[in-house]
């Protein structure tokens, strides 16, 4: 590797020491919390035994719901190995709690590319989204990448709204991602007005980045996937729905059947990793934000335009490097390619998505397909043509990846 390059490293992890640090704190916070749960839920040998078929009150798959409801402070969860995605866990949520003629509004600005197709908003919409079904669809857009409190208040007031959504994550967009204490102060200022109003966080990668998670501070129900922060790059399928018993119990009978609910649903070999991946998730994590505050603080330094800076507040897993052109964005994530453990040798180019309405090129040489805690980096070729940098399971794998982008953006594209 280039000896000028590595030399820049040097100086910026001696920059970046200080928010190491803090990152080492919240780790160890969230380790408590979730050894402690494991204490406390009495997990033993016999609950990493697996089902098959109907997995009938399965008691590994019960004790893994049980854990998930105590580290979030939740009442109930649902921890399944057959949601096939964040955005699954998410659609299923949101088809159980809506019904025909009733309004959802995300307060958070258009939500992420894939849940607007789920939603039905983007230029397509699709005979499944919940807009062909008469579920009604608004939003108020954030204020200085903050909620707009008085907005909202005044459209929560009439009393017409079923479910307000919030993304803690950007997204692909350039707003900054939300912090617990921001979403902690726009719940109660909800609760001032509507009693009643079911709120739902899309929670994907912050879950352990902060030492809250959003049932802590009022939310109704929190939707995530395993593919991210909570599997640890161990978990190879899967995500959760954590929140109040009765929400929890009409999203079960969405994902099986009404009348049977969390009773059933084989856990298909998959318990030792779903634990396995939440016991070291809060560490995994902390290596993507040390990567993620590493990524930030040199690619400033080579005079890029970075959110967040490498010193201010993390509220998830995302960084966002600003490149400027289609072919430097390719080449960045062509060099994170480069940098992976797994298909190295394979060049990404962009393409069209499910989901998405622009082309996006995706690099990941990941263990398990699609599981961004490891590192991985996205973007959909607009303008302003953003990278989209999240993971690293370790900071020197991760480390490593990202000086691999640099130097392709500067070098010819080279051949496996």
């Amino acid at each position: 590797m280039n000896k000028e390059l590595l030399e820049l490293a040097s100086k910026i992890e001696k920059k970046i020491e200080p928010q190491f640090k803090k990152i080492e704190e919240i780790c160890s916070k969230n380790s408590v919390k979730v050894i402690e749960a494991f204490q406390e839920c009495n997990l033993q040998e016999m609950h990493l035994a697996s089902s098959t078929g109907y997995g009938i009150d399965e008691i590994g798959r019960n004790k893994i719901e049980e854990i998930y409801a105590k580290v979030f402070k939740a009442e109930d969860s649902l921890v399944r190995a057959q949601f096939i995605s964040g955005t699954h866990a998410l659609a299923i949520t949101l088809s159980a709690l809506l019904r025909p003629n009733e309004t959802m509004l995300s307060i958070t600005g258009a939500p992420y590319d894939t849940l607007q197709t789920v939603i039905g908003i983007g230029k397509e919409v699709s005979e499944s989204s919940l807009k062909a079904f008469g579920i009604h669809y608004e939003q108020i857009e954030l204020v200085n990448n903050d909620f707009d409190l008085e907005k909202i208040k005044e459209r929560l007031s009439k009393q017409d709204i079923k479910l307000v959504e919030i993304q803690r994550s950007r997204g692909y967009s350039t707003r900054e991602s939300l912090t617990i204490e921001k979403i902690e102060k726009a719940i109660k200022a909800i609760r001032e007005v509507n009693k009643d109003v079911i709120i739902m966080v899309d929670n994907c990668y912050g879950e352990f980045v902060q030492d809250r998670e959003p049932i802590e501070v009022g939310a109704d129900i929190a939707v995530g996937s395993l593919m991210k922060n909570l599997g640890a790059g161990i978990a190879t399928s899967g995500a959760y729905i954590v929140g109040k018993e009765h929400l929890i119990k009409l999203c079960a009978e969405r994902l099986t059947a009404p009348g049977i609910g969390k009773e059933i649903g084989p856990s298909l070999n998959q318990n030792t990793n779903l634990l396995k991946g939440l016991f070291f998730a809060p560490q995994v994590v902390a290596s993507s934000v040390k990567t993620a505050v590493f990524a930030s603080a040199i690619l400033e330094e080579l005079g890029y335009t970075v959110e967040p800076k490498y010193n201010e507040e993390r509220a998830d897993i995302v960084q966002t490097i600003h490149l400027g052109t289609a072919e430097k964005l390719i080449k960045f994530c062509q060099g994170i390619q480069k940098g992976s453990p797994i298909d190295s040798c394979v060049v990404p180019e962009p393409s069209p998505m499910g989901g998405y309405e622009d082309e996006v090129i995706m690099a990941a040489g990941t263990f398990t397909e699609g599981s961004t805690i490891e590192l991985s980096c996205d973007g959909p070729i607009r303008e302003p043509y953003i990278a989209y940098m999240q993971g690293g399971l370790t900071y020197d794998y991760g480390k490593y990846g990202i000086l691999k982008a640099i130097e392709e953006m500067k070098l010819p594209k080279g051949t496996c």
